[in-house]
């Protein structure tokens, strides 16, 4: 069974993306998983190949990307079980002087009127992580609150700066206890450094050339490189317990009826896909044929696809050396197309 991914991954690598890992879980038990490529392939963007290319494993640590909403939901959830934060509360409860109709369901949603994303690191080169994050969450509301549905980094990075406050705990450090923590991902994290087991992402001059083991998004990166809606580093396995964890209702992160809140479709129009707190139901972009999943995908060319059966990993850096390359999208769908199958 694990022959037919070989052979999908062995198509795209490295054409679509220098290192690829996929995993298929049915039921709870992995039935297919590969690993291709190599995790440092190039050493700039003329593609010339690295002396050292150290080759892709099962345990290969990958940029998630914006694969890190989930998690940095999963935390705002657990918060509000506890009574620490609330949904339909305004922000303003925690930001005092932000718009009242911003909410956390707003942000997790998408539908906060907040643009798509602030370079805070080219608006304000100078500033350290705190004053850069205090601009970000001043940002004001520009579009309709309430819908339509726009993707907004700066939402999710408001809804973390949120929970960190109602908590009293940097975000990594709420992610690690409210989520990684409980569930073991002892290799999920924030900064991963120089780890030999990292993927390589895009090349960055201003970042000194190839970037490996710090976020590859810039305005997590200059936000010291922990944001509500970028910064994790993981694994396939890890990345594959936390969706099996939301598939069979949350435990012991989170509850039942939180789950289904969670996945249930909260109304967001615009959108190509439903949306849940958080969470895409039946995005074309990564489901395939799995219609009825739910998940994210990440820019770094990252993607969690998850039904009431099947949870489907596929982690890449198709940004190494350079954003932009083609087909990611077809390369998410043949690995759904195999989990369907497998199914």
């Amino acid at each position: 069974m694990a022959d037919r991914l070989a052979e999908i991954l062995a198509d795209a690598v490295p054409r679509v993306a220098p290192a690829a890992v996929a995993l298929i879980a049915v039921d709870g038990a992995v039935v297919a998983s590969h690993a291709a490529g190599e995790l440092v392939r190039y050493t700039g963007t003329d593609f010339t190949l690295a002396a050292q290319r150290p080759p892709a494993g099962r345990d290969s640590v990958f940029d998630l990307a914006s694969i890190s909403k989930l998690f940095t939901t999963a935390a705002i959830l657990s918060l509000v079980e506890d009574g620490v934060l609330a949904l339909d509360t305004p922000v303003a409860e925690w930001l005092p002087g932000r718009d009242p109709r911003i909410t956390l369901r707003r942000l997790l949603t998408h539908t906060a009127g907040l643009q798509p994303t602030r370079r805070i690191d080219l608006e304000l080169p100078d500033a350290d992580p705190a004053t850069r994050m205090a601009a970000i969450v001043d940002t004001p509301v520009t579009g309709p609150v309430g819908g339509p549905y726009l993707y907004t980094d700066v939402g999710m990075v408001t809804a973390g700066r949120v929970a960190e406050i109602a908590a009293g705990l940097p975000l990594d450090e709420l992610v690690r206890a409210r989520v990684t923590a409980p569930l073991g991902l002892d290799d999920t994290g924030y900064r991963p450094g120089a780890s030999p087991r990292v993927a390589a992402t895009e090349w960055k001059p201003e970042r000194g050339g190839i970037v490996r083991g710090d976020v590859h998004d810039e305005t997590a990166y200059g936000l010291g490189g922990v944001a509500g809606h970028a910064g994790l580093f993981s694994t396939a396995d890890d990345v594959l317990r936390f969706g099996e964890t939301v598939r069979l209702g949350g435990g012991p992160i989170l509850r039942p009826a939180t789950v289904a809140e969670m996945l249930r479709d909260q109304g967001a129009e615009g959108a190509a896909f439903r949306h849940g707190l958080g969470v895409r139901l039946g995005d074309p972009a990564i489901v395939g044929p799995l219609t009825d999943a739910f998940g994210h995908s990440g820019f770094t060319g990252t993607s969690l696809v998850v039904t009431a059966r099947t949870t489907v990993v596929l982690l890449t850096n198709a940004v190494h050396p350079i954003r932009g390359r083609d087909g990611i999208r077809s390369l998410r769908h043949a690995v759904a197309a195999e989990a369907a199958r497998l199914s």
